[in-house]
């Protein structure tokens, strides 16, 4: 889904272009001025020199020696270090290249990353100026982490990293929920703390999941042989794709083979073309609060010189997602809003005389439509030169039939596609030592919930292999609350998330889940309210990393039993037993069969640390709590952290 901050938005995944050792710098860019390195563990230090080259690091007291492989790489180890600091980290080879990073802190490190709420910045929180004014510490230390994708895994990031100290100037932009956490710990744990931000609004799970998980997961297989085929070849995996897309589109419209609107002679009515702006804003009633798929169609006439040239089809951006074709053949799909399209054709797409393009375009919310400038949509030839398309009074566009929507995805989508934003973002970050993860994600998955815990509980194992740390923590914060509410019992993707999200922080023992349910705002996805995000992330790290007390995440349900006419719901976690807030009861528990839509409210009370459900009338094989997009519930513990929102068998 889409997220404010549209200058930072989704960029297609490029083919990376290896980086020569002899280019590289000597240390690699996780390791400059200003950075934190973990302690009490060793401290894995790495770079690029000459094939063969000796390397002598330095640290302060400590020094290790170690040899560049024949792909000019080299790591050494460093021995553990309590926290302090500064100190200078030097490279030294006996070639006499030499790299220093200076002021240099030992403590703890984190790494904030997930979608647009991870994202969400200082400078939109409640509070904002307050909290900016007073953001002055010099030993908490910051990295932000551009968005790019690629490919394949990257040793180096496709752009610079820098790490900085807090500062009201360089605190304004970064996570906000990163910093509050962060904020917490450093007055409770009195160390230096890094905080690396790697966050991308919109993105599903599986664009941060590394190829070798998705290997392991038989739900990912056909869509990740197509990606090994679009690394090799992008114009025949569009194509193969195209083949599924257009199935799927028959499916849906109920077109007949032949009467496609990527047909050549698409029969329906085509009108003109008001403009490049998005389509809300031409005026046309229907389309003036549309959200679905609309279709637009331009020619273009080709010499048979032209038409024998390797080319590539350029559309400019559109907003959500677009399938376009070439005289009826899929030449590519991208979900990506505002990102200009760029497919490659394969030979023979291209005709001598006429040429049909047509491009489906689907808005899921806000505007939408083929967008940009006149110079951004043309048939760029491989020799330098082009064909540009026609402007508004040479296209056409007819709306696609009701029920068109949710199509699938491509592997290679750099937003929702596999591994592109891991290999960019989070494979370069390499085996640097961290003291956890804090991850905040699932609105870009609420469409396909099924699945979710496993791939998060993969994304988790596999991120802690690269690492070096199978025991590192993962903070997970549950999806907020956001949209409408209801006055009866609803099936929800987000409902799912959260829930799935509470499955695999229960198979994981070294994983917390921050509940923020009722931290949400009915008509904002980003809700403001991040400082009590920050505070949740905080106290799961507590626990799970230095010896804190109270429970991580509050109250959590442990099982659901028939004790005659009520089920028995047991909690743990509730430091200080159960209340609930301007009720006498709890409110929010439903109880369902097996079918969806079988669920109703059901009258529930406090038993100490348990909730009694009454049966009634009907079905009870599940019980369901604080279900919904936006679901109104009161159960909390006396600390004041909401029970986690849940569906569990009834035995």
């Amino acid at each position: 889904m889409k997220t404010t901050y549209r200058s930072a938005l989704a960029l297609p995944i490029l083919l990376a272009t290896p980086a020569f050792a002899q280019d590289a710098p000597l240390l690699h860019p996780m390791f400059q001025d200003h950075g934190v390195l973990q302690r009490d563990r060793p401290i894995a230090v790495w770079g690029d020199a000459a094939a063969g080259e000796r390397v002598e690091v330095t640290l302060g007291d400590r020094k290790a020696l170690t040899r560049a492989d024949k792909g000019g790489h080299w790591r050494t180890d460093l021995p553990s270090m309590p926290a302090g600091g500064p100190y200078t980290l030097s490279a030294v080879t006996r070639g006499g290249k030499s790299q220093r990073a200076e002021d240099i802190m030992i403590g703890d490190v984190w790494l904030c990353s997930g979608q647009s709420n991870m994202e969400y910045p200082v400078s939109g929180v409640l509070g904002a100026a307050g909290e900016i004014g007073k953001a002055n510490d010099p030993d908490l230390r910051l990295m932000t982490i551009e968005k790019k994708t690629r490919l394949s895994p990257e040793r180096q990031f496709p752009t610079p990293v820098q790490w900085q100290r807090t500062t009201p100037d360089t605190v304004r932009e970064f996570s906000a929920a990163c910093y509050f956490m962060a904020r917490d710990l450093r007055a409770s744990q009195k160390v230096p703390m890094g905080l690396i931000d790697a966050t991308w609004g919109g993105t599903a799970i599986n664009a941060w999941r590394p190829e070798s998980a998705l290997a392991k997961d038989p739900a990912a297989a056909q869509d990740l042989a197509l990606f090994r085929v679009y690394r090799a070849d992008p114009a025949e995996a569009s194509r193969q794709f195209g083949e599924r897309w257009m199935a799927w589109y028959r499916g849906k419209s109920g077109d007949a083979a032949g009467t496609e609107p990527w047909q050549a002679d698409a029969p329906g009515e085509w009108r003109a073309l008001p403009s490049f702006d998005a389509w809300e804003k031409w005026g046309v009633a229907e389309l003036a609060q549309y959200n679905g798929m609309l279709w637009y169609r331009t020619e273009v006439t080709l010499t048979a010189e032209q038409a024998a040239k390797s080319a590539r089809l350029a559309l400019g951006p559109a907003d959500d997602m677009d399938a376009s074709f070439v005289n009826g053949v899929p030449v590519g799909v991208t979900y990506a809003w505002g990102v200009p399209r760029l497919y490659a054709l394969a030979p023979g797409t291209l005709k001598a005389g006429r040429n049909v393009i047509a491009v489906g375009v689907l808005d899921t919310w806000a505007e939408g439509g083929l967008l940009g400038t006149a110079d951004q949509r043309a048939i760029r030839f491989a020799d330098g030169t082009s064909v540009p398309l026609a402007g508004p009074e040479g296209w056409r566009w007819r709306r696609a039939p009701a029920g068109v929507d949710d199509p699938p995805h491509a592997p290679w989508e750099a937003i929702a596609g596999f591994s592109g934003i891991y290999n960019a973002m989070i494979a370069p970050i390499g085996p640097y030592g961290l003291r956890g993860a804090a991850w905040y994600q699932g609105e870009a998955d609420a469409g396909s919930p099924d699945g979710y815990a496993e791939r998060l509980g993969s994304m988790m194992a596999a991120w802690r292999g690269q690492f070096g740390k199978p025991d590192l923590p993962f903070l997970i914060a549950q999806l907020s609350g956001w949209g409408p509410r209801v006055p009866k019992p609803v099936e929800s993707g987000f409902s799912q998330i959260r829930d799935e999200q509470r499955q695999a922080v229960a198979a994981d023992a070294h994983a917390a889940l921050a509940v923020t349910v009722d931290l949400g705002d009915v008509v904002d996805i980003h809700p403001a309210n991040k400082l009590d995000v920050g505070h949740r992330l905080a106290r799961g790290a507590e626990a799970l990393t230095y010896g804190g007390k109270a429970s991580p995440s509050g109250p959590w349900p442990v099982e659901a039993r028939f004790e005659g006419a009520v089920v028995r719901v047991r909690f743990t976690g509730a430091d200080k037993g159960l209340v609930t807030y301007s009720a006498a009861q709890p409110i929010g528990f439903e109880l369902c069969g097996t079918a969806p839509g079988s669920c109703r409210f059901a009258t529930a009370t406090l038993a100490g640390s348990d909730v009694l459900v009454a049966v009634g009338t009907g079905a009870a094989d599940r019980v369901r709590f604080c279900w919904g997009d936006s679901p109104i519930c009161n159960l909390y513990d006396d600390t004041g952290l909401p029970a986690t929102p849940f569906e569990l068998p009834v035995r």
